[in-house]
């Protein structure tokens, strides 16, 4: 059964939704944009070291490198931000993929074990091959997503009546649980716990130019992908009948799906940890502001989540600039508690 609302008095199709707000969409998107910006400047400028904003503009467009500022901004914030910018993008944009295929509103990179199959490939890296480069680590990355993506959707489709989103968030929650314990237990036993502890804990402090430039000609190409499947994506969310009836081959279009999410999950997880919840919340909020039709919902994601990534490292820093709250904590502590909102408050509607 398909969602449907009221205007003007009567009762609107799902596809007459679709199309409800691409001028709202148009305006949240360059706001976001806007507050994006100010976002990475303020971003950039403060921490345990308070720098002006102008110097943070000298910085940029007349690099000096005998001024310590200047260093602090292009060797260590500079990069931190934009990755923050690039990851918070890719885990949105996963989340609203793997939402819009499955029609689970649950679905999100962690909570479906992509997260930790990434990271349980690194941990195998790092206790079998630790002279590994970052791309070749990041390759490795997209094979645990693969991996994981593959033994949740085996595992849920055993039982009797196929895949449903119930089952889908039960498999993946337990080959999550899985891949942790395996990873830890690598960990334990070759002492490389120290090597995982920032994967485990999450956070873009000590991204490096080097990352930064491996980094985004992979997530870009996979935002860009993610685009071009998004009217597919749109048809596809309104239930497998409806886009059979519509023509559309379900089987390519979610491969294609998987194909995105594996990159835009692994090539972020091998870089700065599994930061949860991002992919979980974002989508629910992008489709709130701007409609159901994955043309918006997709860039709308891109943003907000770049937004929520860079605006949480930034008030982690704040916090106690001396010793820094990981950033996946401070998510977390919004992502619980919208997380069993969506329990009970979701659970069972499409989108």
């Amino acid at each position: 059964m398909t969602r449907s609302t009221f205007v003007k008095g009567r009762q609107t199709s799902p596809k007459e939704e679709i199309w409800s707000r691409p001028y709202a969409a148009l305006l949240i998107i360059i706001g976001g944009l806007v507050l994006l910006l100010a976002g990475l400047a303020f971003s950039v400028a403060k921490g345990s070291r308070q720098i002006p904003l102008d110097v943070v503009w000298q910085a940029i467009v007349a690099f000096n490198p005998a001024n310590q500022d200047h260093q602090v901004i292009w060797e260590l914030r500079l990069p931190r931000a934009i990755a923050g910018t690039l990851v918070g993008a890719a885990f949105a944009v996963a989340g609203a993929l793997m939402q819009g295929m499955t029609r689970n509103p649950l679905a999100d990179p962690g909570l479906l074990g992509v997260n930790a199959g990434a990271g349980f490939m690194l941990a195998l890296c790092f206790a079998f091959f630790p002279g590994l480069s970052f791309n070749q680590l990041i390759m490795f990355s997209f094979i645990g997503a693969a991996i994981s993506v593959v033994l949740v959707y085996g595992i849920g489709s055993i039982a009797k009546g196929g895949l449903t989103p119930v089952r889908l968030a039960l498999a993946g929650s337990a080959v999550a649980a899985m891949l942790v314990a395996l990873s830890e237990g690598i960990a334990l036993y070759f002492r490389i716990s120290q090597d995982l502890a920032f994967w485990y804990a999450g956070g873009v402090a000590g991204v490096t130019w080097s990352q930064v430039n491996i980094l985004w000609p992979w997530i870009a190409g996979a935002l860009i992908g993610a685009l071009l499947l998004s009217r597919s994506i749109t048809i596809l969310s309104l239930g497998d009948d409806v886009a059979s009836g519509l023509g559309q081959r379900t089987g390519l279009v979610r491969l294609g799906a998987v194909l995105v999410v594996m990159v835009l999950a692994g090539a972020s997880v091998s870089t700065v940890g599994a930061i949860g919840f991002i992919g979980l919340m974002i989508p629910h909020a992008a489709r709130a502001l701007v409609g159901v039709d994955y043309k918006w919902v997709i860039p709308t994601s891109a943003i907000l989540g770049a937004l929520l990534l860079v605006f949480a490292d930034t008030f982690g820093r704040l916090l106690n600039p001396q010793t820094e709250q990981p950033v996946s904590a401070l998510i977390a502590l919004i992502g619980v508690p919208y997380f069993f909102y969506v329990i009970r408050k979701k659970v069972g509607d499409t989108f």
